[in-house]
């Protein structure tokens, strides 16, 4: 098989004019636009979500190669949004309702060899088409566009139509590393059945090396190969190791057609109590991801679609990620393979469930999403319920059996909203969002699901119960990590709770019934250039490849009420951290000091701003000293509003120990500091192995940084464009976040890149972001990050142009 990129050279419309489709047509002065393409470039926030709701239209002129004469051709979109119609050389060759899946095309007999050929779809980007995820409000702004790859295949008329592998266990798996497993592959041929010479060979590699071969002869349409396997190394969220699959369809000892694609081979079980991946239980562990990036919506290439699975995993430490509320890339898919990080992707919808056509569409929904999606072992779970839609068995039932029919290797979920539903699904999945801040952090299983013989997983806790923006003041942004640590540490104590999915890696677009008045949810512990928010640190610690330490405060009084210093916590996934002020050693911090037992690192309090030097005040005897530096912590961190006991604790000290007053300001300025006394300095040292491996210094701001990260400084110009994420913050001298920094930026590139939204933006809370795309013209290029102070960031890019195959 042969695969040709179309990305590149199509002309765009806002209007759609149906002379686009027809050869005689003028096109010199619509715009040229690559794919993937957004229908319309939206600001940041505050505009009208109707401005991308519109029918457009897309124009393509190519010439077919001469060898493809007496081939077969097929046409596939990636994902066009949200109703296409397709057509060539002026004749209406297929249609496809919804954004969120791909569809196929066969262009073999509309084809004119030795001349242009015109290429011409309507899409429809209109939230009033009937069809999911559309017919009420939607918490999400759905975009429009040719937004995914467009791509021909090239083939024999005969070729493989369709592989699905997946694993089979017949005994239990003698270790998790590795076991013995049945392979299992159907195969779908468009073959000539009259002509009975066909043979598959299929090949099985690690690597390079020849794992198993098997070969069989061809009878039908419809084959299946089994590969006996032993000491199979098995895909993990650990080891996500992958095997290379070759399938061969030879025809009187010729290969006609050849198929390659890499698996995994895992056993994953949803039990009454839990999640197992090869017999051994794991606690899942993600957050919410929509595929939406700023100013573009839905359009971003490859590189952007693995660089957010990447985060996932390696930055917030997660070990899966639900698809909300629709399929996504199969880049973003692969990358998940790639990683070992488990998947549970749905079907597109939110809370409406619409007429017969509509259901109909649902249906055809769940049918594509499983078929183009089943040979990624990552994906452990099919949504086949619309995302807090009511109860409706007859429809329900239809889409499980859709799925199961299709895949009978992976069981199915459905979220919801409610308790004690119906369900058809082998997996109770629900939003759990009881948490308020003061109460449990989960609600049990027993009081939600409707069958507990069967696994139960939350789907979505916090988000709108605590919106919270980077620049939102300083205890409200420890709330809301410390309410994800909650409902986490909840999640781990109760062992028959398969795990949960926070809501939602980022912020992100939105309706005007929703978010913050701006278009925006602020909902993400990221914001939308995927800068992370204090919450995100609770996730990133239950990590080990990085290590990380971050504290909750700026340590700066006045960000509090009355100047108390406030609660602060320590977040790291170090042995240890110790705490200095102004060099002097105050306390170390151990796992154990948190009251979050049930995670494996978790948020700690800072109990003690004092130390021991307060034993060596030579005026307090050791059993004064314990005494008063109670009372002097309690009064640094909740201000001198004491409890009772404390209270007269105070009372009683200064009268027994004859201390007056000013004495107790002296202490209190000497050991915890306040107005009029020198700045403080607070330095944290983070300890694995007994070696300081990280350090944060929190210290009255002097100097001013920009910081300027980069996800890729040498892209690629092949298929279609390539795109950089830059993300920026201005920090102190010590690499803290300024979080009430919001002036703007100016942006400006040179050579082979463009900018992906505006050249002038501000940051918000001291983060913001901006993405450069090549333009295939330069192999250099030059990204220039300016503050009106002066600060300024210079970034080289390295271009490597591979025209390759692309018409």
């Amino acid at each position: 098989m042969s695969r040709i990129s179309l990305n590149d050279g199509w002309k765009y419309e806002e209007c759609f004019n149906e002379s686009i489709i027809h050869r005689d047509f003028d096109d010199s002065t619509l715009e040229a636009v690559r794919l993937p393409h957004t229908c319309k470039e939206l600001p940041l926030h505050y505009f009208n979500e109707e401005d991308y709701q519109f029918v457009c239209g897309y124009r393509k002129t190519f010439i077919p190669d001469q060898t493809w004469e007496g081939k077969s051709v097929r046409l596939t979109f990636d994902g066009v949004g949200h109703y296409a119609e397709v057509y060539l050389n002026g004749n209406k060759i297929g249609q496809h309702n919804t954004g969120y899946t791909a569809f196929t095309l066969d262009i073999t007999k509309e084809l004119s060899f030795g001349e242009e050929n015109i290429l011409a779809v309507l899409v429809d980007t209109r939230e009033s088409i009937n069809t999911p995820p559309f017919g009420f409000v939607v918490d999400y702004l759905t975009y429009g566009g040719i937004y995914r790859e467009v791509y021909l295949d090239v083939t024999e008329k005969n070729y493989i139509a369709d592989i699905f592998s997946r694993s089979i266990f017949e005994e239990t798996i003698v270790d998790e590393n590795k076991g013995k497993s049945i392979l299992r592959s159907s195969l779908e041929l468009n073959i000539d059945l009259k002509k009975r010479r066909y043979k598959i060979k299929q090949s099985l590699f690690d690597g390079e090396i020849l794992v198993n071969r098997e070969e069989k002869e061809v009878g039908s349409s419809n084959v299946e190969v089994f590969h006996m396997l032993s000491d199979i190394v098995l895909w993990s969220v650990d080891n996500p190791h992958r095997y290379k699959l070759v399938t061969e369809l030879i025809y009187d000892g010729n290969v006609i057609d050849v198929r390659q694609e890499y698996i995994g081979i895992r056993k994953i079980e949803f039990k009454a109590d839990g999640f197992y991946l090869n017999d051994r239980k794991v606690k899942i562990r993600g957050l919410n991801r929509h595929q939406s990036y700023p100013y573009v919506g839905y359009a971003m290439p490859e590189s952007m679609q693995r660089l957010d699975a990447k985060i996932l995993k390696e930055e917030l430490g997660c070990n899966a990620v639900r698809t909300s509320h629709y399929p996504q890339s199969q880049f973003f898919i692969d990358e998940c393979d790639r990683l070992g990080l488990l998947v549970f992707t749905e079907m597109p919808g939110w809370q409406h469930i619409g007429n017969e056509q509509w259901k109909q569409q649902a249906y055809k929904n769940v049918e594509e999403m499983v078929l183009q999606y089943r040979n990624h072992p990552s994906i452990i779970l099919w949504g086949v319920r619309i995302n807090e839609s009511k109860d409706d068995d007859e429809f329900y039932k239809k889409t499980n059996e859709i799925a199961h029919a299709l895949d009978d290797s992976r069981p199915t979920g459905g979220v919801r909203c409610h308790k004690k539903s119906s369900m058809f699904e082998d997996v109770y999945t629900y939003n759990d969002f009881v948490h308020s801040g003061a109460n449990q952090g989960c609600d049990t299983k027993k009081k939600i699901t409707s069958d507990m013989n069967k696994a139960y997983l939350v789907s979505e806790y916090n988000g709108h119960m605590y919106p919270t923006k980077s620049y939102d003041w300083e205890e409200h942004r420890m709330e809301h990590m410390l309410r994800h640590a909650r409902v986490l540490d909840a999640i781990g104590k109760n062992e028959d709770i398969a795990g949960s999915f926070g809501w939602c890696m980022f912020d992100y677009n939105t309706h005007k019934d929703f978010g913050s008045g701006d278009k925006i949810c602020y909902h993400g512990v990221m914001d939308m250039f995927r800068n992370p928010k204090s919450a995100a640190a609770v996730y990133a610690i239950q990590q080990e490849e990085n290590t990380v330490l971050e504290i909750s405060s700026s340590m700066d009084i006045g960000e509090h009420p009355a100047s108390n210093r406030g609660a602060t916590y320590i977040l790291s996934n170090a042995d240890s951290v110790r705490m200095y002020k102004n060099g002097r050693f105050i306390k170390e911090f151990f796992g154990k000091d948190s009251e979050y037992t049930n995670l494996k690192n978790a948020p700690i309090a800072i109990d003690d701003y004092i130390g021991d030097e307060i034993f060596s005040d030579e005026r307090l005897t050791k059993k004064q000293a314990i005494l008063v530096k109670d009372i002097l912590n309690h009064a640094a961190i909740n201000g001198f509003k004491m409890t009772p006991v404390l209270a007269l604790k105070a009372l009683w000290c200064m009268a027994a120990y004859r201390l007056t007053f000013a004495d107790a300001t002296d202490l209190f300025s000497k050991y915890v500091g306040n107005w009029g006394g020198s700045s403080t300095e607070y330095r944290f040292d983070a300890i694995k192995g007994g070696e300081v491996v990280k350090t944060v210094i929190k210290s009255p701001m002097k100097e001013r940084k920009l910081n300027v990260e980069v996800s890729n400084t040498e892209l690629s110009d092949g298929d279609t464009y390539d795109v950089a994420a830059v993300r920026i913050t201005m920090r102190d001298e010590y690499g803290n976040i300024l979080p009430f920094y919001n002036d703007p930026v100016v942006a400006a590139v040179t050579g082979g890149i463009e900018l992906i939204g505006p050249r002038v933006f501000s940051l918000n809370g001291g983060m913001g972001g901006t993405y450069v795309k090549t333009t295939g013209l330069e192999d250099r290029g030059k990204l220039v990050i300016e503050l009106p102070t002066g600060e300024k960031s210079e970034i080289d890019f390295k271009i490597n142009i591979n025209k390759k195959r692309v018409l």
